[in-house]
């Protein structure tokens, strides 16, 4: 089957991986689509660490092809939308309802899949850029066949990031300011959670003028060219700040466009070892900074609410697909992805 590698030194789109068969608690996904994240060019360029050879891709949809003992809430035939998070479900995070802080579905990479007998890494605990990949049963959400796959697969990533880290980790309120720092795939859904949410203003920066309308329509109030103009729009400051870029100055900066109480949370991926500074004492009036993880969510809820919210026409899911492209033509999305061309390059088999 084909295959985005990555062997540390270089991408190739292959044509020969094989996948095991699923155990049990394993489910075997045809992925239909897959969309290419920052987090998969950060691979490539070293900003996350990962061992090689691995099999690339982490956002994606497709149709369960089959199962493993004890798999019952997924049957063949199914539309799912795959998860990152193999959580474990006895933790006692698990149990508190935290599964993205469980320390079994962090940093402990599986090799479901060979080459030429070789074992290669799986990106992710998810590899979706893949014509069929194994998850944990956890790992697959079956959403309804109305949604298209191309679109269902942006839920496992962007959608969940940016929108959980509005509405499970922020926890925006009606009447919220909110401040997004990047337009990609994460801030434009870090916008339409703040919308979803029933916040005013929500301000978008972006020094990039073409995205301006796709930010309009996701839920921006107002779009600036940097954080300078935030003043004139939010005197006192907003109540919370996403930086979703992953520059440590602009986590600085999102720290200083806080008002009392506001919050700022970290979002974007700088390299491993990054420091960012501040003045401490910009924080003694109840400020706060937040890391999140995957959208602090629970995938099996949110999944499920962020398709009811589609289908009700307030979630916005084809609006993120700017271009499709087949596995082949991985050399020319990553080109497209790394230029900002796209809000999300999905790549269709």
């Amino acid at each position: 089957m084909r295959g985005v590698v990555f062997d540390g030194r270089s991408v190739e789109v292959v044509d020969d991986l094989e996948v095991r068969e699923p155990g049990p608690g394993e489910v075997l996904v045809a992925v239909a689509a897959a969309g290419l994240c920052h987090s998969d060019l950060s691979v490539l360029d070293g900003t996350i660490p990962f061992p090689v050879p691995v099999v690339l891709g982490h956002e994606g949809a497709g149709v369960v092809e089959a199962v493993g003992p004890g798999v019952t809430h997924v049957v063949p035939g199914d539309h799912v939308a795959l998860s990152t998070i193999a959580n474990c479900g006895a933790c006692a995070e698990c149990h508190r309802g935290r599964p993205t802080m469980c320390r079994k579905a962090i940093g402990m990479p599986d090799r479901p899949f060979a080459r030429g007998g070789t074992p290669l890494y799986q990106f992710a605990a998810n590899s979706s850029f893949a014509e069929r990949t194994l998850v944990k049963a956890v790992q697959a959400v079956r959403i309804p066949k109305e949604i298209p796959l191309a679109s269902a697969a942006l839920i496992g990533c962007a959608v969940v990031t940016g929108v959980g880290a509005v509405l499970n980790r922020a926890e925006v309120a009606y009447g919220d300011s909110v401040v997004v720092i990047g337009t990609g795939g994460v801030g434009l859904n870090v916008l339409q959670g703040a919308r979803i949410a029933g916040a005013r203003p929500i301000v978008a920066v972006d020094a990039n003028p073409d995205k301006e309308a796709v930010a309009r329509q996701f839920g921006a109030t107002h779009f600036l060219p940097s954080a300078e103009g935030v003043a004139q729009a939010l005197p006192t400051g907003a109540d919370h700040v996403f930086e979703c870029v992953g520059r440590v100055e602009l986590a600085r900066q999102a720290v200083d466009l806080l008002d009392r109480h506001g919050q700022a949370v970290l979002l974007g991926m700088p390299p491993a070892a990054a420091e960012a500074s501040f003045v401490v004492s910009s924080l003694f009036l109840d400020k706060s900074i937040l890391g999140c993880r995957y959208g602090s969510s629970r995938p099996q809820r949110d999944f499920a609410l962020y398709a009811e919210l589609y289908l009700a026409g307030r979630l916005l899911l084809d609006e993120l697909v700017t271009r499709t492209y087949g596995v082949e033509d991985f050399a020319r999305a990553r080109a497209d992805a790394e230029a900002g061309r796209v809000a999300r390059a999905v790549m269709v088999f």
